[in-house]
């Protein structure tokens, strides 16, 4: 049996062994999943969990060493801890006899062509299993990994050599753990486009963004996640409907009738429009795998999120805290985002406009100019209004309906008092839904802002973000709408002066928000093709980010 003296561990919370396989793998991964509580799942994990389900439902006993007698004892799913070793671990199956143990760990994939047999994440990991089992008084010199895809165990001795280098790890992860930075990013090494978490990560983005040496230019910068998502947001709108489930499906009934049948693998949100319902048992569901349901009133204003547990990501918020006191650090980020809206707003004068006024582009370049140097956050909102009234006045000439009622004056809201106003106040309520989403995905607390300043019932910081996103994306969809005769009379309600969208008419906006989200552009950054509904997320993400102290500045989204 190995002698190896254990050090005490003098740390008040337990290193998963899990997570020694991801710090012996990547110290950033293990910073993002133990220290920020991110996670996000990839065909290999959802894969890895499927073949993990025998072992995952606990079976079979494991006495205590002191009373194991020669039965041959095969435990499954055992955890095990220990505050001395500082560690914990759950072992996926203990074959023992005796006062003899041994850990057998499953592994989804193929047995590696190497001397060791596996890599050495999965040989730490396993030897903290052998330790956990040494500590509660077996003997245990040996694991088994046992590698599904060939059908192969491979036996890994717990020598001197591997148990030094696993409790060297073990102070490394707990060193790296009380940094206020999360490691640097892995420089141009093929673990990253495979990695689950390489979307929230951003390895060669943040890399170029701190001016990396090996990340010099956008054609360095590798797009390792897809440019689109494969979740998509599910609509209720059926008054009376109610949401079930039905095995890994969300099904939609209306008056007992199922209308629509979607795997939960595929919805990224639920968003209820006025008296439907969601059932106990899908909500449940939507609560375990963290996708929202978002509360809208029938005529589509936000009225709340229901999600799981909060993110675990406090040290963000805590930062996050800190900026929104420091009025110039919040300046600073509130003058890019208002540079940015204005400059997308030009673009689309530039973009839509039958013959683009010289005047209106000349001057919101300037009013740009000046918020550049603008040192308070009432001298941006004077700015902003004065840009946005010299939008507005030409937004008009860039409709090129023939119908008189969908003729554009000005910009009014609460209410609405004309269809143009109707579809841009609720495309509006849905870029704010989409952006108070990103943020809570993150980790921010949606209602504290850099910009748009606390007050009740306001998520200050969804309207931050929104606000680059503001031109190209919502009013370029009701541009679209409109000027694609998508919309006609019957698609509103006229009431005392006020306008609001009927059923089919929020159908149609939503299919055209939908589009504009899941178009692909060439990220004006990092240059590769990415979705609208992707770049939100890493916006928001990059704001994490240098919110963080990762990134000096906060890279605002401005399309060309």
């Amino acid at each position: 049996m190995n002698t190896t003296v254990l050090q005490p561990n003098v740390q008040t919370e337990l290193v998963p062994a899990r997570m020694l396989n991801e710090f012996a793998y990547c110290p950033r991964l293990c910073y993002l999943e133990w220290v920020q509580g991110e996670f996000a799942h990839s065909e290999d994990t959802l894969d890895g969990r499927f073949q993990h389900r025998r072992v995952d439902r606990p079976s079979g006993n494991l006495p205590d060493s002191d009373s194991a007698d020669d039965t041959v004892i095969h435990a499954r799913s055992v955890m095990l801890s220990d505050e001395g070793l500082g560690a914990i671990a759950r072992i996926d199956l203990v074959e023992a006899q005796g006062k003899r143990a041994t850990p057998v760990d499953y592994k989804r994939g193929t047995v590696p062509n190497i001397p060791e047999g596996a890599y050495e994440p999965e040989r730490v990991q396993l030897c903290v299993q052998g330790l956990l089992l040494r500590a509660h008084g077996y003997e245990c010199d040996e694991g088994i990994i046992y590698f599904v895809a060939s059908k192969r165990r491979v036996q890994v001795r717990f020598d001197d050599e591997l148990v030094a280098r696993t409790l060297e790890l073990m102070d490394g992860a707990w060193a790296m753990s009380e940094l206020d930075e999360m490691p640097p990013p892995l420089e141009d090494s093929p673990k990253c486009p495979r990695c689950s978490l390489v979307g929230i990560c951003l390895p060669d983005e943040v890399s170029f963004l701190k001016g990396s040496s090996y990340v010099v230019k956008p054609d360095d910068v590798r797009r390792m996640m897809p440019a689109r998502d494969d979740a998509l947001p599910m609509y209720v709108q059926a008054q009376g409907a109610v949401v079930g489930k039905s095995g890994d499906n969300l099904t939609v009934k209306v008056k007992g009738a199922v209308v629509s049948k979607t795997r939960m693998l595929d919805v990224s949100s639920v968003s209820i429009f006025g008296n439907a319902q969601v059932t106990a048992q899908a909500a449940r569901e939507l609560l375990d795998r963290g996708i929202p349901i978002c509360h809208f009133t029938y005529g589509g204003w936000l009225k709340g999120i229901t999600w799981g547990m909060a993110h675990k990501n406090v040290d963000l918020r805590i930062h996050q805290f800190t900026v929104a006191g420091d009025k110039i650090a919040s300046v600073a980020i509130a003058r890019d985002l208002v540079i940015a809206k204005l400059r997308n707003s030009r673009v689309m004068l530039r973009r839509n406009h039958p013959d683009p006024p010289e005047h209106a582009l000349k001057e919101i370049m300037r009013l740009s100019r000046n918020a550049r140097m603008a040192d308070s956050l009432q001298t941006l909102l004077g700015i902003e209004g004065a840009a946005a009234s010299v939008y507005f006045t030409n937004f008009g000439d860039m409709l090129r309906s023939d119908r008189t009622s969908f003729d554009f004056k000005t910009r009014n809201r609460r209410p609405p008092r004309d269809p143009v106003n109707a579809v841009l106040s609720f495309l509006y309520s849905m870029l704010i839904k989409q952006m108070l989403v990103s943020a809570m995905s993150v980790g921010f607390d949606p209602y504290l802002g850099f910009y748009h300043q606390p007050k009740y019932g306001k998520p200050a910081l969804a309207l931050d973000l929104a606000e680059e996103f503001r031109p190209i994306v919502a009013d370029s969809a009701a541009l679209t709408l409109f000027n694609n005769s998508e919309l006609d009379d019957t698609d509103f309600i006229r009431r005392s002066g006020a306008v609001a969208l009927t059923q089919s008419g929020r159908k149609a906006v939503i299919r055209a928000f939908e589009r504009r989200l899941d178009t692909l552009i060439t990220h004006p950054l990092f240059g590769y093709s990415i979705s609208y509904r992707r770049i939100m997320e890493v916006q928001a993400r990059l704001l994490g980010r240098h919110i963080l102290g990762e990134l000096p500045k906060y890279p605002a989204f401005t399309t060309r």
